[in-house]
Parts: structure tokens; C-alpha cells; sequence
């Protein structure tokens, strides 16, 4: 008897999994408020050096008189002579006009952070990307020492007090060290509710359950985020609403319990069982205690048969020991680098692109929906590896297509086109992060997923440090940024097919098991080839 079978008995998709699941939402609001606020806050519009000949001229005359001017953003005018500016031939432009959208006031309007100032908000995102690094050790080391639940209010209250923080500088030195704070939250309190659903949830449900909800509640967190912003209309006020609903994650150790198999792992069997007979309670369950003492009876035996066979704890190290589990650790690292890299480059390039970068991020982060909804109808049916690959495979091709439109048309007079280009990237990466996660969290086993996947996500975070620099090979060539970028992806791609298949597996619980893990199928097998191998057996 293992522990699917008893999480069966004791109900693994009723009242209980309804209500984290539920939970798993509302952490997945936060989560895209909190990810993407750095976007929202830092958007710049267009704008133009200040003269007193231009007071009270309208957006379209402006534009005009600097038709001659190059860069119009950051040239001190002497004069307007006649309708068209005069460039001074020496002096910094101290102020300027600013295009606002609907009167949002940015942190780059309100500190002036353009011109020679505008790497301060680029500084900023990696500042809080290294608080990313930092706080994925930190909190994925707690998740596996202290338990997920105080690990994940640890870290979601401490990017809500970064952002709260953020809203209150004036200064570029608070400005990183506010970020940083709010870093050491990102994903992390994301990837350590996803664990504990994952857990807690039938292997039947578990691509239903997680996908659909992360579909609809982090689609519903970052279609509204935007109008928000706008509605606010100020970019600190913007934070206020972004960080204080974290203070609901305070009520989740009263409504969810402790992992049970994390409790398991730790030999803690009286706190594992006091947690699968709540849920059971919850779902109106009836289960005999001569099962839940058969089950413990059974999963002590099996602990000490493997420490008779192995003298290491299972730590995270503990997957580079063998060729097999090192590889597998390996390829997920650089494929999280991949992913992630990708994720962030396509999702955060919203400006000049003839539309508003609000409504081109609220109306593209529609394919959230439809991301997930892909998600559920086929991984099941090819499997992770299938759906893994041919995400990042399709991902590469869409993204290679936009960046030649980029390059060739007139953002202006093409705006929709390349707007469904933008939303039809962002559907192709969005499968490939979500597939991606799901897939690493039933390759590692349970005893070590809290700190693998965190170690996983740091690698990944740790590339977002490169966004900006790829982002900038436009300025050579304008498609080059999705040219890179595709070939990151069809590359993943082939990473993907070297990982085993989990699809209708026992998923491993030890590192043990992890190295016994598929060891009979080849690793470039996929499901549907397995089963069409299948079937000519049996008509054989």
C-alpha cells in the first residue's frame, strides 16, 4: 500500500482538494500581480525634451518639431524657428513631456528616469531577480527542512513587504534594495503551492486541476493588473493593491494541512496520519485506522530496507551521484534556463510595437486560457514529453515568424497583426513554463522536490539577468532577439525528448527510486509511439 492508495481512500479530489485548489488560485492572482509588477510600474511613453516654446502644443505638434531631431527623447532644444526645432549645440535636457497612457503616472515619469537615467529601472529587475536567486535557495531549503506551509507564507509576505516597500522610495539606491526584497518572493511562493497541491491531488486530476486553475486565475490576475494600473492611475498606489492581498495567505493554515508525503519523508508518521484523516474528514470520508497503520507499518519497512542498501540522506546533491539522475538533473537545469529565458524576453517586450503596452499585455495575456486548456486536453494523451516538446517546438516557430514582421513592417500601420504575433509567442512559451513545471515536479522524487525545483527555478532565474542584453541585439539586427530565442527553444526541444516519460507512472518518492525510474522504456520513447508498439503486439 502506498501513499496514492490511501490518499484515494481518504478522497483525492473532493471537498478538501477543492478548497486548495481554490487556495492555489488566489496564490496564482498574487503571483501575476507580483511577477509582473516591475512591467507595470516601469512602463515608459513616448517623450520629448522640454522648451518653453513648446508649452501648450499639443502631442502631434510636438512630435512634429522634433521630425528633424535625432534622439528627440534626449536633445536639448535652442529654438523652434518656424515650426521645426533647433537642436542647442551644447546641454542636457533636465525635463521633459511626457505622452502619458490615461494619465498613468509611472516611476519613470515621476523620478525622470530616461535619458542618462534610464538603466535605473533595468538595474532595478535585476536586483530583483537576484533577490529571485536568493530567496528560491532560501525558502526551497525551508520548504524540505521546516514544512511547504511556513515556507510559502514566509516567502509570498516577503515579496508583498518588497513591493510595499518599492511604493514608498524616491531614491534609485532604495529602488534596488526594495526590488531586491521583493525578488526573494518570485515563483518561489508560486512553485511551493503548486507542490503541495500536486501532492495532495489523484494523478488522474493533476493535470486538470493545475492547469485549469493556474489558466484562469493568473489569466484573471494579468488581463485586470493593467485597467488596474490605469484606473489607480499612480504606480505607487498600483503597488498598494499589488502587495496587501498577500496578507490573505495568513488564513491558509487553517482551511490546508502539512504535506503529508513531505511529513512522511521526515518520518514525522503520527503528524502524516493526524493530516491524511482530516482530509479524509473534509471529504466525508469513513477510513479505518488499521490502514492508516498498515500503510505506516509498510512505509517504515521500505525506508529501512532502502537504508540498508544506501548510507546517504537524500539531499539535492544526492541526484549528481549516478550518471542516470545526473544527466536527468542536468537537463532539467538547462531547460528551465531555456524556458524561463524565453518566458521573460517575449512576455516583457510590450513597447513600440504601434499599441498601448497595457492594453497589448491585458489583451495578449488571454492566451492564458487557451494555454492551459491545451495543456489539458493533450498532455494527457502525448504525454509530458510530447507536450513539453512540441510546445518549445511550435514556441520557436511562431517567435522566429514575429521577429521577421518586426523587422519588415511599419509598426504603426500594422499594429493588429503584430499584436495576435505577440499573443500567438506568448501562447507558445506560456504552454512550454507551464508543461515545464508539472513535468520537473513528477521527475524529481518527493523527498527532495522542495528544494530540486527551487534549485531548478533559481537556474532559470538566474538567466532572466540576460533579458535585457538579448533584448538589446535588436539595435544590430531588429529580428535577432527572436532569432535567439528560437534557437534556445528548438534546442529545449530536443532536450525534452533525452527525459523519461511519467504519464501513467508510479512517480518516485526516493532518490532510489528516481534511479529505477523508467529504466525499462528508452527515453526518446513517447506515449503514443509506445501504444501504437503496443497494439502491433497485440494484433501480432
Amino acid at each position: 500500500m502506498d501513499f496514492s492508495d490511501v490518499l484515494e481512500k481518504c478522497g483525492s479530489f473532493g471537498r478538501f482538494q477543492n478548497v486548495i485548489l481554490l487556495l492555489y488560485g488566489y496564490t496564482n492572482i498574487l503571483s501575476s500581480l507580483h511577477y509582473f509588477s516591475q512591467t507595470l510600474i516601469t512602463f515608459t511613453p513616448e517623450h520629448w525634451c522640454y522648451h518653453d516654446d513648446l508649452q501648450n502644443l499639443s502631442v502631434s505638434e510636438v512630435r512634429s518639431i522634433y521630425t528633424n531631431i535625432s534622439p528627440p527623447s534626449c536633445t536639448l532644444l535652442q529654438g523652434v524657428i518656424n515650426g521645426t526645432g533647433v537642436a542647442a549645440k551644447s546641454g542636457q535636457c533636465r525635463d521633459w513631456i511626457f505622452q502619458r497612457e490615461h494619465d498613468y503616472e509611472s516611476i519613470t515619469t515621476e523620478l525622470k528616469w530616461v535619458c542618462d537615467k534610464s538603466h535605473h529601472s533595468a538595474v532595478g529587475q535585476s536586483f530583483f531577480f537576484i533577490g529571485s536567486v536568493v530567496g528560491t535557495n532560501i525558502f526551497g531549503y525551508l520548504s524540505d527542512r521546516i514544512g511547504r506551509i511556513p515556507a510559502l507564507l514566509m516567502a509570498t509576505l516577503a515579496g508583498a513587504s518588497g513591493d510595499f516597500m518599492t511604493s514608498f522610495v524616491f531614491s534609485f539606491p532604495l529602488f534596488t534594495l526594495s526590488r531586491f526584497i521583493s525578488g526573494l518572493s518570485t515563483d518561489t511562493m508560486y512553485y511551493l503551492m503548486y507542490i503541495l497541491v500536486f501532492e495532495y491531488l489523484s494523478p488522474k486530476r493533476r493535470t486538470f486541476g493545475l492547469n485549469i486553475i493556474l489558466a484562469f486565475f493568473y489569466c484573471f490576475g494579468l488581463v485586470t493588473s493593467p485597467w488596474a494600473a490605469i484606473w489607480i492611475g499612480n504606480w505607487r498606489h498600483y503597488l498598494w493593491l499589488a502587495s496587501l492581498p498577500a496578507l490573505g495567505v495568513l488564513a491558509y493554515p487553517l482551511l490546508i494541512c502539512e504535506s503529508a508525503q513531505w511529513l512522511l519523508t521526515k518520518k514525522r508518521y503520527d503528524r502524516a496520519v493526524q493530516c491524511l484523516k482530516w482530509v479524509a474528514k473534509f471529504n466525508g470520508r469513513q477510513v479505518e485506522d488499521s490502514v492508516f497503520d498498515e500503510f505506516v507499518k509498510q512505509h517504515r519497512e521500505k525506508v529501512n530496507e532502502q537504508r540498508k542498501l544506501t548510507t546517504h540522506e537524500d539531499t539535492f546533491m544526492g541526484m549528481f551521484r549516478t550518471p542516470r539522475l545526473r544527466r536527468f538533473t542536468f537537463t532539467l537545469l538547462l531547460k528551465s534556463v531555456i524556458i524561463t529565458l524565453s518566458y521573460d524576453v517575449i512576455n516583457r517586450n510590450m513597447e513600440g510595437l504601434g499599441t498601448s503596452p497595457f492594453k497589448l499585455f491585458s489583451y495578449t495575456s488571454l492566451n492564458y486560457l487557451p494555454a492551459g486548456c491545451t495543456i489539458l486536453l493533450l498532455q494527457n494523451i502525448i504525454g509530458r514529453k510530447g507536450m513539453a516538446c512540441g510546445a518549445l517546438l511550435v514556441g520557436g516557430i511562431i517567435t522566429t515568424v514575429t521577429g521577421f514582421l518586426i523587422a519588415f513592417l511599419d509598426p504603426t500601420e500594422n499594429a493588429v497583426l503584430l499584436a495576435i504575433m505577440i499573443g500567438l509567442g506568448r501562447y507558445g512559451v506560456t504552454v512550454s513554463y507551464d508543461a515545464e513545471i508539472q513535468y520537473a515536479a513528477e521527475i524529481i522524487p518527493t523527498s527532495v522536490r522542495g528544494r530540486a525545483i527551487s534549485n531548478i527555478h533559481v537556474a532559470g532565474l538566474a538567466s532572466n539577468s540576460l533579458v535585457f542584453y538579448v533584448i538589446y541585439l535588436a539595435k544590430y539586427y531588429k529580428p535577432l532577439p527572436s532569432i535567439f530565442i528560437s534557437c534556445l527553444m528548438f534546442f529545449g526541444a530536443v532536450l525534452c525528448l533525452t527525459l523519461p516519460e511519467t504519464l501513467n507512472r508510479k512517480l518516485p518518492e526516493t532518490l532510489a527510486d528516481a534511479e529505477c525510474f523508467a529504466q525499462d522504456k528508452p527515453c526518446l520513447l513517447c506515449p503514443t509511439v509506445d501504444k501504437h508498439q503496443k497494439n502491433c503486439q497485440t494484433s501480432a
